[in-house]
């Protein structure tokens, strides 16, 4: 407790000395003097300096002349313990308050940041699309150590690499490195941070109020610019049609693998290079969906396409759409086109057109004509005769072969004029495995002019799986021939067509084992050689694969051949 003096004023604890006065003497004018060792009479100064910068003091010390100045010299502390003195006497002493106790900021404010909304825009150059680009992002600020963050949120297949986009630091706002407070933070403020400006638009709720109960106002909500890429980007918004009573699942339940068969014809022969073509038209009731198929005829000069238009929904006129439409770069949609082919669109004798090509309806199958008959009570399904060079057909042309010479196998040669690419003959696959090793053995003798020739002998053999000749010429001791392979495996045509004439090559004829009698005389590629004898299976065979088409001339041999073997029967003589 400070005491007061006697006689001074309260709060003094000397008396002020501006003058002196003598001793004894009354303070009248003369009876005072000043005192010589003040000499300093200017005025103090209310500035001082500190740091560089001028700080203005609270209250001057001294006045005039270098006296100081008397004022209150009470401390905080005793000033605060004068608040809280009562009289001891009637209630006692009291216990004085605890002093709160200190909270670090790390503390106070752990865990409680500041979010705000804000934006930039970001140059694009070179681009005719657009000049600048908006990018969104969200601003932290962390009350415990006043550092910033700032996060952009991942937009899907923005082509950007999004995310953090600054880590959390203290960031500097002019060139001194003074940091960003708080309180430069508000909606509506551009924040410069290394070079870029952030445009704050909005924050969360704890940020509005943490700023109002610092007494500082928040702005209302701002509405941030659209990105013009972002929003060329998006779909279009697509007017919304109401749904109509027909049920389409239904329709695929019960129209399922229904389809409608109609025969058309397009003739354009009026144009250059142009022909009468068959078509048919189905038509999918599943869903209203159509395609056109040609008509293939085999060599008809066409490339083999058969499918003219592929199965989708055909719009009936496509000409009638809007004139600023850009067909050249975009394709009809639902949007575009007004109407499709319906089953009605079709009837027997009516042109169709179909993608700007008429189609000729002449004729429908059962089904379509009991669909209409049902559904639209039509009866008349008459089909119209289509008379055209292609309905005919080309004539046929006769099929004229060279004549053969004799140069390899004649069913090679045959397949040589029929196909521009050689294909081997045809082979009876069945015939071949069930007679696989079957043969008939003949022993003949060949006619010739030449007197070595007399003695010479030959065995025939026909083999059965493939209808094919050879002959072997048994080895003789002394006759001065070499015997052996005489003939390989061929087949053999008859007397006459070895060398034949054009037209005789389409339908030659064969030998046969029904033209091997006895005694006969059979001419192979111009030697002759008669038959003298057959081995025993040869009638048996014969009989059992050719029954009555063999000639009896030839069974009759055969027959006498046999007895004669069995000793029943006079040998001619060779």
């Amino acid at each position: 407790m400070v005491s007061q003096g006697a006689g001074y004023p309260p709060g003094f604890s000397q008396p002020p000395e501006p003058l002196l006065q003598t001793a004894g003497l009354p303070f009248l004018p003369g009876n005072t003097f000043r005192d010589p060792t003040k000499p300093r009479f200017h005025v103090d100064q209310t500035l001082s300096y500190k740091n560089g910068y001028t700080v203005p003091k609270l209250r001057p010390n001294c006045g005039i002349g270098g006296d100081e100045i008397p004022f209150n010299q009470l401390t905080e502390g005793e000033l605060d313990e004068l608040a809280r003195l009562r009289p001891t006497l009637t209630y006692g002493d009291t216990k004085p308050a605890a002093p709160p106790s200190f909270v670090p900021a790390r503390v106070g404010f752990d865990k409680k940041v500041l979010m705000f909304n804000a934006y930039f825009q970001q140059t694009v150059p070179e681009s005719p699309d657009e000049h600048y680009r908006v990018r969104y992002v969200k601003l932290y600020y962390y009350l415990e150590d006043d550092s910033i963050s700032l996060v952009e949120p991942v937009v899907e297949n923005s082509g950007i690499a999004q995310g953090k986009f600054i880590k959390r630091q203290k960031l500097p706002k002019d060139d001194q490195g003074t940091p960003w407070h708080w309180k430069d933070l508000n909606i509506g403020c551009d924040v410069t941070i290394y070079g870029k400006v952030f445009h704050i638009y909005d924050c969360d709720h704890f940020s509005r109020t943490f700023l109002e109960s610092e007494g500082i106002p928040v702005a209302g909500t701002e509405e941030p610019p659209a990105d013009q890429y972002t929003t060329s980007r998006k779909p279009l918004q697509y007017k919304r049609v109401t749904q109509s009573d027909f049920d389409k699942l239904r329709q695929f339940m019960v129209m399922d693998r229904k389809v409608l068969r109609f025969h058309a014809i397009w003739d354009d022969r009026g144009e250059m290079f142009g022909d009468a073509r068959h078509f048919i038209i189905h038509y999918y009731l599943v869903d209203d969906t159509l395609e056109v198929r040609e008509v293939r005829k085999q060599n008809d000069g066409y490339d083999p396409f058969p499918c003219l238009i592929g199965r989708s929904k055909v719009a009936k006129n496509r000409e009638d759409i809007h004139r600023e439409f850009p067909t050249i770069a975009l394709e009809l949609s639902a949007h575009e086109i007004k109407e499709y082919f319906t089953p009605t669109d079709f009837r027997i004798g009516e042109t169709v057109k179909i993608n700007n090509r008429p189609f000729l309806l002449y004729g429908c199958d059962e089904f379509t004509k009991d669909y209409y008959r049902k559904h639209f009570g039509v009866t008349d399904f008459e089909a119209i005769a289509i008379d055209t060079p292609s309905a005919r057909g080309p004539e046929p042309m006769p099929q004229i072969f060279p004549p053969y010479d004799g140069i390899g196998a004649l069913d090679d040669t045959r397949e040589n004029c029929l196909h521009l690419i050689p294909r081997p003959p045809k082979t009876d696959v069945v015939k071949y495995l069930e007679r696989d090793g079957e043969a008939l053995r003949y022993l003949a003798r060949m006619e010739s002019r030449h007197p070595e020739d007399a003695k010479r002998r030959f065995v025939i053999t026909y083999h059965l799986n493939n209808d094919t000749i050879s002959i072997d010429e048994p080895p003789q001791r002394n006759s001065g021939i070499l015997g052996g392979k005489f003939l390989e495996r061929s087949r053999v045509p008859k007397k006459g067509q070895q060398f034949v004439k054009a037209g005789i090559m389409d339908h030659p004829e064969y030998y046969t084992p029904a033209d091997f009698a006895i005694g006969k005389q059979i001419e192979v590629f111009k030697h002759r050689f008669i038959l003298m004898d057959a081995a025993g299976c040869v009638l048996d065979t014969v009989k059992e694969i050719w029954g009555d088409s063999v000639p009896e001339e030839t069974i009759a041999s055969l027959e006498v051949t046999q007895e004669r073997k069995m000793g029943r029967a006079p040998r001619d003589d060779d």
